[in-house]
């Protein structure tokens, strides 16, 4: 036979040669090592783009530990792998490392004890106040300031010791990468890639830079994009609140207007001074009267209209709001469609303005600013305006305690604010807008949606319901320091200010650059900041927007083209569920924009680990594993073993039961390896299906046919479960039933009389079963199943071809399957006699009477003799036929005496 796939190859095997004590203990380090002095996994660049598959691998987020989750999902991207790879394909699997943004920086603040001041100079060979978790017990204010580029090299450091950690554990765990294809995404060639598509984003006006209200967090002092939102449960008061009529006679007569007030509620009484207008439904009768007019706030006396918007909610609150600059995106809504003017109070610290905005006039106002709100919190800000909204009046009733919904910074701990910056955004849909082809983006990613293959389908729901839910373009701009920097100067003008519509930029050639550091062209260093001269941007990407990268940057985009025309579009981003509106979108987006494609064929979306209460572990809950241990103690086989046995998109509880059941079964192919491989004393010359003549032995490779032809469906279909589901339960049924069948012809007993073809029947049986069912567990235990390969058989399964159904299907084309699990019940029955006598299972019987289901009647007489050497029976052996049974029975029958125990 001469099949690539062919799992029955004619080349003659080496006599196993089997350890004398078997164990799973040291497997990982020893073949981790071997793996890499032999590149196993190493990628062959020169395979043609058809021969490739290619792995958008997530590169993890270097902020301290991995954790079981990352084991879980990685392990699912590692069996893929291996399938491929074991399927002839040349496999590119690279592993880079999540390393800029606000996870590193919040780290390294905590590590070192420091914090950037970026009007500090640069210090060279400086030494951090603390290494290591002590960093963490300085309190913010008193963490050491330090310059901007001193922080981004110990940002550097920590993030290269942390990543030697994480490649260790991923090596523990089997991952089979090819180590030298590992990038950074704040290393220069990520920061080319990044560069160069947002300067040709620019180019084509995909890229722009607008000044306007956007969500912003106080703490890291930063925009916040609309994927990275959390709407959390946060306590509140609702607070009824009195604004007056400036003309009295407008409200005559209205139920809604008492003495001149109408009230509004609100759960931000601090924004009262910057309120803008009053707003309800034009539908709401109760106040069509008002609409035109005009009132004045409490305490500030700010005149301000009162007008109708369709988005006003007429059964909420007292169905009219104040319109403040800015509380909540609503607010951003009605200012940009009304026209209306912008009061920020404010400050992108969290704190309100110093001194009193210039539209507070009253001296009353003037004072209660100054004495009572300036540089204050909006916490306690809050605190003072309600006290004086009691003493003015104007608070009608006391505040009654509510729980909203607020949009919070995914990594943050305070409700946004909402100010007024210049930011870089990226059209994404979120705004109406055309691609570079006068699509309209919008329904040009939901088509992307649509042409990629979503495993489970389901998840491909959340890609266009958010797609559809987007109200704003992709903000990529960040007010933080360790990241891409975005490319671009600006001119200065003649006053010495920044004429930020003059944007200066670099060429290709000169990509990565600094704008804090190097020079635009045509400039010199001394023009820096000067009138006449230039200013860089000091602002960062997104750490999005470098990831939103990693098929460009891990396939060599702009720096090795015949690589990436290999592997480029890949062919798979395994990924978690909790990104698909922020990794995949926004990659989905930069491949659309830039190639005009999808960056990948399938997505791979992994579900959640649950803790014991069924939540969801993650780092800032406090409740996740980390999985050193887990490796130590179960083993890799058996952590993979666990993580395998869920289907993707499935959340799946932290089981250690499972990983012990996954222990047991990598113990097992060990152990049922050496005994099907010396059972004979030796193996066949060659693994020679046309040996195998014995019905029994027929069933078992008519039966693992069926297995490896489903297993495959499964793993194309990217559902490991089922094939590892199937391929175990087989093996199972190899080792409880067909080992102890066989055994007896295997040996070569003459007492039975067995025949040297039926002897070499079992022996072949027995060495093809286990070579094909390691190829099938590979993926799944590569230390195991890699240990035992090497006992007899030369090179690394995991290199070995995938077996192939149909030359074991032709070759046993006349077998009975149903005859190994009919023979495997029988033996069970018999077995099940001497257990319940308690006697040993060598125990003869003198004679026994098997009662079958009727249709096992004849099947069973091809394997009676394998039964009867099995079972023990050393007399009459009747098999009897009853309709009413399912399964095998022992009826009458006549035990010997058991043997004598031997020390």
């Amino acid at each position: 036979m001469t099949d690539a796939h062919d799992p029955t190859p004619a080349a003659p095997l080496s006599t196993p040669s089997v350890p004398d004590k078997v164990s799973l203990e040291g497997l990982e380090e020893r073949w981790d090592e071997r793996w890499a002095e032999e590149g196993t996994y190493a990628f062959d660049r020169t395979a043609t783009r058809e021969q490739v598959y290619s792995i958008d691998t997530p590169p993890p987020t270097v902020s301290g530990s991995l954790h079981v989750g990352h084991v879980f999902s990685y392990t699912h991207t590692d069996v893929v792998a291996r399938y491929q790879r074991m399927t002839g394909k040349q496999v590119f699997y690279p592993m880079g490392w999540d390393d800029n943004g606000l996870p590193t920086e919040r780290r390294v603040q905590n590590y070192y004890g420091v914090r950037v001041d970026p009007t500090l100079p640069y210090v060279p060979d400086f030494v951090p106040p603390h290494d290591g978790g002590e960093g963490k017990s300085v309190k913010a204010a008193d963490q050491q300031p330090i310059s901007r580029r001193n922080f981004v090299e110990l940002c550097e450091r920590l993030t290269q010791e942390d990543e030697k950690q994480f490649e260790a554990l991923w090596r523990h765990l089997g991952l089979s990468v090819d180590w030298s294809l590992h990038y950074q995404t704040i290393g220069r060639e990520s920061q080319l890639v990044a560069q160069a598509a947002f300067l040709r984003n620019l180019a084509r006006g995909e890229a722009y830079q607008a000044a306007a209200p956007g969500l912003w967090d106080v703490t890291f002092q930063t925009a916040v994009a609309q994927a990275e939102l959390e709407a959390r449960d946060y306590p509140g008061h609702y607070h009824r609140v009195a604004f007056h009529l400036t003309d009295p006679a407008a409200g005559a007569g209205l139920e809604q207007v008492t003495d001149g007030k109408v009230y509004i509620e609100t759960t931000r009484p601090e924004l009262l001074p910057a309120v803008v207008a009053l707003i309800a439904h034009p539908d709401d009768e109760r106040y069509q009267p008002l609409f035109g007019t005009t009132v004045r706030s409490p305490l500030f006396g700010v005149e301000v209209p009162v007008l109708a918007h369709p988005a006003a909610e007429m059964d909420k609150g007292a169905g009219i709001a104040m319109c403040c600059t800015f509380g909540d995106l609503t607010d951003v809504q009605w200012w940009r469609e009304l026209d209306l003017p912008t009061r920020p109070v404010i400050r992108r610290d969290g704190r309100l303005l110093a001194e009193a905005p210039d539209w507070v006039e009253q001296p009353a106002a003037v004072g209660l600013w100054t004495e009572a709100l300036a540089g204050k919190t909006t916490f306690t800000a809050r605190k003072e305006i309600v006290e004086a909204l009691r003493t003015s009046g104007d608070l009608d009733g006391e505040p009654v305690a509510t729980q909203r919904k607020t949009n919070f910074f995914e990594k943050g701990d305070k409700p946004l604010e909402i100010v007024t910056s210049r930011q870089w955004y990226i059209r994404n849909g979120g705004r109406p807008g055309t691609d570079s082809q006068g699509r309209d983006i919008r329904e040009a990613l939901l088509e992307r949606g649509r042409e990629l293959g979503f495993h489970p389908d389901f998840m491909r729901v959340r890609y266009s319901n958010w797609v559809e839910g987007l109200n704003s373009d992709w903000l990529i701009s960040r007010q933080r320091f360790f990241g891409v920097p975005i490319p671009v100067w600006y001119a200065v003008d003649e006053n010495g200010d920044p004429d930020y519509a003059r944007v200066l930029t670099p060429s290709e050639d000169l990509l990565p650059v600094d704008p804090s550091i190097d020079v635009p062209a045509g400039y010199t260093e001394d023009q820096r900041g000067v009138p006449g001269g230039f200013v860089g941007e000091v602002d960062i990407m997104d750490t999005w927007a470098t990831s939103s990268l990693t098929p460009q940057i891990a396939g060599g985009w702009l720096r090795d083209e015949d690589l990436f025309s290999r592997v480029f579009p890949m062919d798979l981003r395994p990924q978690g569920q909790d990104i698909i509106r922020t990794w995949l979108f926004a990659t989905t987006v930069r491949a659309h924009l830039e190639f005009d494609s999808l960056p990948w064929r399938d997505a791979a979306i992994s579900g959640w680990i649950l803790d014991p209460d069924r939540k969801k572990m993650s780092k800032s809950k406090g409740n996740v594993v980390t999985p050193l241990g887990l490796l130590q103690e179960h083993g890799a086989d058996a952590v993979r073993y666990w993580a395998a046995s869920a289907r993707l998109g499935t959340d799946a509880a932290f089981d250690t039961g499972q990983m012990k059941i996954g222990r047991r079964l990598a113990i097992k192919v060990l152990n049922a390896s050496k005994f099907a491989l010396t059972m004979g004393g030796d193996t066949p010359a060659s693994l020679d299906v046309s040996a195998v003549t014995e019905p029994l032995d027929r069933a078992l490779l008519a039966g693992l046919a069926d297995v490896v032809e489903s297993a495959t469906t499964a793993l194309e279909r990217y559902d490991h479960t089922r094939a590892l589901e199937l391929t175990e339960t087989f093996f199972w049924t190899f080792c409880d039933d067909y080992l102890e069948l066989v055994k007896d012809r295997a040996y070569g007993s003459t007492e039975a009389g067995y025949t040297p073809t039926e002897v070499a029947s079992a022996r072949t049986a027995l060495a093809l079963t286990t070579d094909v069912v390691l190829r099938l567990l590979a993926p799944f235990l590569p230390f195991a199943t890699e240990e035992v390969w090497s006992w007899w058989r030369s090179g690394s399964v995991h290199a070995a071809p995938w077996p192939s159904a149909a030359p074991l299907r032709q070759a046993v084309t006349d077998a009975d399957p149903g005859l190994l699990h009919a023979t495997g019940k029988a033996l069970a029955a018999l077995r099940k006699v001497k257990s319940e006598a308690k006697v040993s299972q060598r125990t003869t019987f003198a004679r026994v009477r098997l009662e079958l289901p009727s249709a096992d009647v004849e099947r069973i007489g091809h394997a009676l003799a394998d039964l009867r050497a099995a079972g023990r029976v050393r007399g009459d052996l009747e098999v009897m036929g009853r309709t009413d049974l399912e399964d095998a029975v022992v009826g009458a029958h006549e035990l010997d005496e058991p043997p004598a125990k031997t020390r």
